[in-house]
């Protein structure tokens, strides 16, 4: 990986020497076991009071081959601004490259979102109350099993709430392949339009996935385009999908969700809409 392109996956998904503080009250389960390789953890955020679903599920990203589930550009902010309410969150740990591929890596999230929503079921919530959501290569991670939720079934995952796709260029990685792209894509995707099909969101949509917000930087036109295609093609088969264009770098989406004031709001309003609409939809009591 060239220099530069190594900075900017550090600072997306990289650990820093800075400490997270966590709101009074909250406390961690950090590195939960969910598989047999030491990167195969989840860090578990506890509000002091929950009394907010669903679980924000974080998964980092990092070129698809750097980053860590406590690296403060991924949680600082998040925390800061989902703890106090009573929002849960969980940052999931997965293997990179060159130890495992994109296909694999996404199979490591299905473990862990498999594996936290077994602990919301033994804490008495719903395996549902999940918002998955994934910047970068994690978007992407994270759009590979919205689309084919048939797929994740077989790592044990049940359906969830909703997800968030922030800054992804790769929802369609046949259209990005055959288009000019980085080294690095060539690295992480290879040179058959096979193995292309076989890790593009687009290519492996089937059914009605749940509902998504699709965020991309104003600045990145390939994930505008990319996040609009990819909406519109879950619409088509009659799922909810919204895409949300912020002005704000590919790092600061990441950062700065939970600061930016206009930025986190719009996140937050599409989360309470589908809770509220999950909650109106459900039968009542006798």
């Amino acid at each position: 990986m060239s220099g530069w392109l190594a900075a900017i996956a550090a600072r997306i998904g990289g650990r820093t020497a800075s400490s997270i503080a966590l709101p009074p009250g909250a406390r961690v389960e950090r590195d939960l076991v969910y598989g047999s390789d030491p990167a195969q953890r989840v860090d578990l955020y506890r509000p002091a009071e929950p009394v907010a679903a669903p679980l924000i599920v974080i998964v980092g990203g990092g070129a698809w081959s750097q980053g860590d589930k406590a690296a403060p550009a991924t949680v600082s902010n998040k925390l800061a601004h989902w703890l106090p309410v009573g929002r849960a969150v969980a940052s999931v740990g997965y293997r990179r490259l060159p130890q495992a591929g994109p296909a694999e890596q996404a199979r490591d999230v299905a473990r862990a979102l498999a594996f936290l929503q077994r602990r919301l079921v033994d804490d008495g919530s719903s395996p549902r109350d999940v918002v998955l959501l994934g910047h970068s290569s994690g978007a992407h991670l994270v759009a590979l099993l919205a689309a084919d939720l048939s797929a994740a079934a077989i790592d044990g995952v049940e359906p969830w709430c909703a997800s968030i796709l922030i800054d992804t260029a790769a929802l369609d990685v046949v259209g990005l392949m055959r288009g000019p792209h980085l080294p690095l894509h060539d690295k992480v995707f290879g040179s058959s339009e096979a193995g292309w099909r076989e890790v593009s969101p687009l290519h492996r949509l089937r059914g009605v996935p749940a509902p998504m917000l699709l965020v991309h930087s104003s600045r990145r036109p390939l994930a505008g385009e990319q996040a609009r295609q990819f909406a519109a093609a879950a619409i088509d088969l009659g799922g909810h999908a919204e895409v949300l264009p912020v002005d704000l770098s590919h790092a600061d989406l990441n950062a700065g969700l939970g600061s930016e004031p206009d930025y986190t709001a719009g996140v937050d309003a599409f989360i309470h809409a589908i809770v509220a609409g999950r909650d109106a939809a459900a039968p009542s009591a006798a």
